[in-house]
């Protein structure tokens, strides 16, 4: 009789080791993952920050505003400035001029001079339909072009530019000959604004 409880209890005592291990090994790989993702954690986390403040890359370059090119710009009428962007030579014939008007002043500007005295022009209301391109060298004068119902090919400012305010603008000339590339862009009273057309694409 003591020889079987003996050898039973060696068993249970036994057994209650080699739980015990067990237990101690599944808490140790526990802690171990735990740690792992902590680590894991912090690295994200450490990654997260550089690339929010990280000058580089896509987010870093979008948040560079890029900037027209300036080929004239002139200041005028009502505190407004005028600014010429682009002057562009295309092979349908016509010269493409476009730019920036900006109103400097503190009341509501409608760009009312600016569309021409003409009879045909006053169907344009607030536009850049009286501007025009002056070849100083060929002694020529070149006006916006229009349809046949005397709607120019430019900017119409649709509710005038409030005070503070910035708007695009646009406007389409026959294009002068060949190799003449310097003019001057006037319109208004704003004083005239030489510039340098481009060839197109």
């Amino acid at each position: 009789m003591n020889i079987r409880r003996t050898a039973t209890t060696r068993r249970a005592m036994t057994a209650v080791a080699i739980t015990t291990g067990l237990v101690f090994t599944v808490a140790g790989c526990g802690g171990g993952d735990g740690d792992g993702d902590e680590a894991e954690k912090s690295a994200t986390s450490t990654s997260s920050s550089g690339q929010g403040k990280g000058g580089g890359g896509k987010d870093g370059s979008e948040q560079t505003p890029e900037t027209d090119e300036v080929l004239a710009e002139v200041k005028g009428e009502e505190n407004i400035t005028l600014t010429v962007t682009s002057a562009v030579r295309d092979a349908g014939g016509f010269v493409t001029v476009s730019g920036k008007v900006t109103n400097n002043g503190g009341r509501f500007w409608a760009a009312a001079n600016w569309r021409g005295e003409e009879r045909e022009l006053n169907k344009n209301g607030s536009s850049v339909a009286g501007a025009n391109l002056i070849d100083n060298v060929g002694k020529k004068k070149y006006l916006v072009l229009r349809d046949t119902e005397g709607r120019c090919l430019c900017t119409k400012f649709t509710g005038g530019v409030k005070p503070s305010q910035t708007a695009d603008w646009f406007a389409q000339f026959p294009a002068p000959p060949e190799g003449t590339d310097k003019v001057t862009f006037q319109v208004g009273s704003m004083p005239p604004a030489p510039i340098e057309i481009s060839q197109g694409e």
